[in-house]
């Protein structure tokens, strides 16, 4: 069992030995507890998850920061009949634990095992499946409101970080949600101290008395005599604010209609638990603001969150392997970092771009070499593309680095603020294609298809290190919206050469000639093309541009082959292929194609490797499609 006073140095290489955490297979089991009990169950749970995310890697410091957090609300709330949404997933580790999956932990983020975020079909406890931030208040307010028009007392409780409050969509839920008047609870998890940066005894003092039945008669009370002087009802809700606003930062929420509470110490167990038994009576919007630490219990973690914000697992080791270590192969987001410093140092026009994701994208050095042209804008990518176009508007050059899945999220400020205007500006789309173990939800894989159709667009797809480089100088030096989407990880190691041409407009390459077939492969699924085609005996073409397609080569093809296969690692649905079977169309040539892609359905997690092979984008899939054609066309 935990020390509590002790600071967990290593991942624990053995499985933890636990007494009350066996006996817990739903929350109803810890609801009898006493506050000793609870609080040693708590120890108990942080270094059971410690021992397993050590083993199968996974989101790691969220999930430590939260431990006391989860325990509290289970042991309060009647869940899963009240409903707990868990913005993001990134921290729902401990819940899943409490849950009735603790033996399933083992296989998370496995293919066939337990998925890395909340997933509705997983358990009746994981109300809503996320994946992507913010959307816990519009969700839980949309079941509050359901709840009353059932007559129910159900509650619904959103737990939402400070980093995902940056978000447009959920300022307009917690709008919303204090026009509504709906009984809700929002927990604000403040794990980054950017709301409030201290919490003392009298914040959580006052936390109590806010939360109290006492405090809150008084308060309903006072409306209600007050109601008949309306200058007087007003008087007193402005001074409530104002004294209010001297000692906590909820003043906002207020105003939005919410009765606020806090902050108090997410870690402090038997707080926790005393001011959400008061607020689980109280009725209305509610949010309560809990500050907690990222990594809490492990102290690498706590001293470096971002570091440790995931991990993969290192078998037979007490030192987890960061997820950010460095690899063999230069991953794609390295090449694109290097890119951004490479371009910044010779075009002082240059304006680097994200939401939230500096690490993931690999622009820290670029945010330390160039701090002024660096725009972190937080999780908020609407505004990042609409920033970008009015920058644009003035003569600078953006570059917005952002993953595909997240810019379906801005897909109309693409087409309305971008692409309309045929603004001059430049897209690094990560993460495209298939992103393995974080499954659907963050899978970039319909990014060809929304994007071939918008005007303007120019669309680009390497295959290998050296080509994203130069795409990426190619798209930034067109005069127009371009985009280069490439997929997360490595590649296959080509050099870089910093000084290569820019490519030409819409113009592929041919990689190696052949007879009766032609496989024309788009970005990534060069190289399992690559061994299909040289089975196959097949030529090979490089695309390169998804938008436009190279007319003149795909035309060519068709007069010396007898079949086109086209490639990509996208649905197939309205993907690059499609596009290439518009051409084909319109130009009336009678050709044999087949299309390869993900099939019309969500791929769920499981290695990289995995995925592709389970879709027949392998090359022995590849290869055994093809047959399969030829068979058909005889």
């Amino acid at each position: 069992m935990i020390d509590k006073s002790a600071k967990f140095q290593e991942i624990p290489e053995t499985r933890p030995d636990t007494l009350l955490l066996d006996s817990v297979q739903e929350p109803a089991d810890m609801r009898g507890f006493s506050e000793v009990e609870l609080q040693v169950l708590v120890d108990e749970l942080r270094e059971f998850m410690l021992y397993s995310v050590g083993q199968t890697g996974g989101h790691f410091a969220s999930g430590l920061g939260v431990v006391e957090l989860t325990a509290a609300l289970h042991y309060v709330f009647d869940t899963p009949e009240d409903r707990l949404i868990w913005d993001v997933g990134h921290q729902a580790y401990p819940h899943k634990i409490l849950t009735g999956r603790r033996e399933q932990m083992e296989s998370i983020r496995l293919r066939g095992g337990l998925s890395g975020f909340p997933k509705r079909s997983e358990s009746p406890y994981d109300t809503f499946g996320v994946g992507h931030s913010s959307t816990s208040i519009s969700a839980a307010l949309g079941m509050a409101l359901a709840a009353r028009q059932q007559h129910s007392d159900r509650r619904a409780v959103a737990v939402i970080g400070d980093g995902a409050m940056t978000a447009g969509m959920a300022f307009e839920a917690l709008n919303h949600a204090g026009h509504n008047d709906a009984n809700l609870l929002v927990v604000l998890n403040d794990n980054d101290m950017s709301i409030s940066k201290n919490v003392g005894g009298l914040s959580q003092y006052l936390a109590r008395i806010w939360a109290g039945k006492p405090y809150t008669l008084m308060r309903e009370g006072s409306k209600k005599v007050l109601s008949q002087l309306p200058h007087a009802l007003e008087l007193a809700r402005r001074t409530e604010e104002h004294v209010k606003g001297m000692v906590a930062p909820g003043t906002m929420f207020e105003e939005l209609g919410f009765n606020y509470i806090g902050p108090i110490d997410g870690h402090d167990l038997r707080t926790l638990v005393a001011v959400l038994k008061d607020i689980r009576s109280l009725k209305g919007p509610q949010l309560l603001h809990v500050i907690t630490q990222k990594g809490k219990g492990f102290e690498p973690a706590e001293k470096d969150p971002i570091k440790y914000h995931a991990i993969t697992a290192k078998p037979n080791s007490a030192t987890p392997k960061v997820a950010s270590a460095d690899a063999p192969k230069v991953k794609y987001s390295a090449v694109f970092g290097r890119w951004l410093c490479d371009t910044a140092e010779q075009d002082e026009r240059l304006e680097g771009i994200t939401p939230a994701m500096c690490e993931g994208s690999d622009m820290v050095e670029f945010s330390q070499r160039f701090p002024d042209r660096y725009h972190d804008v937080g999780i908020a990518e609407q505004h990042s593309v609409t920033l970008a176009a009015g920058m644009a508007c003035e003569g600078a050059k953006p570059v917005v680095a952002i993953y595909s899945t997240f810019l379906q999220r801005a897909y109309g400020q693409l087409i309305h603020d971008v692409a309309i205007q045929n603004l001059d500006l430049l897209f690094a789309l990560d993460r495209a294609g298939l992103v393995g173990e974080d499954g659907p939800t963050h899978a970039g894989v319909f990014d060809h298809s929304y994007l071939r159709l918008v005007p303007n667009l120019v669309v680009m797809a390497p295959s290998d290190e050296n080509e994203l480089y130069r795409m990426l100088s190619t798209g930034y030096q067109y005069k127009g919206p371009a985009l280069v989407r490439y997929p997360r990880g490595t590649g296959p190691g080509a050099e870089i050469d910093p000084s290569s041409d820019l490519l030409e407009l819409g113009k592929g390459r041919q990689i190696r000639g052949g007879e009766k077939i032609a496989i024309l492969a788009f970005g990534s699924m060069l190289a399992p093309a690559s061994v299909a085609a040289a089975e196959l005996n097949a030529t090979l073409v490089d695309m390169r541009f998804v938008k436009p397609l190279d007319r003149e080569l795909v035309l060519n093809l068709c007069k010396s082959h007898e079949l086109l296969v086209t490639i990509e690692e996208n649905v197939v649905m309205g993907g690059a292929g499609s596009g290439v079977n518009e051409l084909l169309m319109a130009e009336n040539q009678q050709i044999s194609v087949l299309n390869l892609g993900l099939p019309d359905r969500f791929i769920e997690h499981g290695s990289h490797a995995q995925l592709l092979e389970s879709c027949g984008l392998d090359s022995s899939g590849i290869v055994q499609s093809i047959r399969n054609k030829l068979e058909q066309i005889k």
